[in-house]
């Protein structure tokens, strides 16, 4: 399969009909349930899940449900910004990180939004100070759906979110 992505169209077709979103290797995002309109992530076709940053979490229970309050800085370098969120809690995992370290993490499912395009995804919750992305969009997340031109950045756009009708 030959992909050349343009400057601004971010789909590109392989064999057949099949639509792909082509993506490069970082991208701005939205995570329109969680409240957070725009925010830079790592493509990791190396990461399993995709994660988000989370400086705060404080797991609860409510009416039998597990769920989390959990707080994002989504702007990198900026320490002010902050987005409080609120999801339930879908699954607990251990997840080994690119160094070898095993951590427990927190899975909540999401809507992910990028370009114009919105699908549901699982993502782990933990702390990415010391990383330079607030958020990586693993493959589970992009299988069947995104190809990936790591050469290029940037390919969807700023994320569309849609009013309702």
């Amino acid at each position: 399969m030959s992909v050349k992505p343009t400057e601004n169209a971010a789909k590109t077709p392989d064999a057949g009909d099949d639509q792909r979103l082509c993506l490069g290797w970082r991208e701005w995002v939205a995570l329109p349930e969680l409240d957070i309109p725009r925010i830079k992530a790592k493509v990791d076709t190396g990461a399993r899940t995709s994660c988000l940053h989370t400086y705060r979490t404080e797991p609860y229970t409510q009416d039998g449900e597990r769920r989390v309050r959990f707080w994002v800085h989504p702007e990198q370098n900026n320490l002010h910004a902050s987005v409080e969120c609120d999801a339930a809690v879908i699954d607990e995992r251990s997840v080994t990180d690119s160094g070898g370290h095993t951590e427990l993490r927190l899975v909540i499912a999401t809507t992910l939004l990028i370009g114009q395009e919105t699908w549901p995804v699982e993502m782990t919750l933990t702390n990415r100070d010391s990383m330079r992305f607030r958020m990586l969009i693993g493959r589970t997340a992009m299988a069947g759906r995104c190809i990936v031109s790591p050469e290029s950045s940037y390919l969807a756009g700023e994320p569309v979110l849609r009013t309702p009708t």
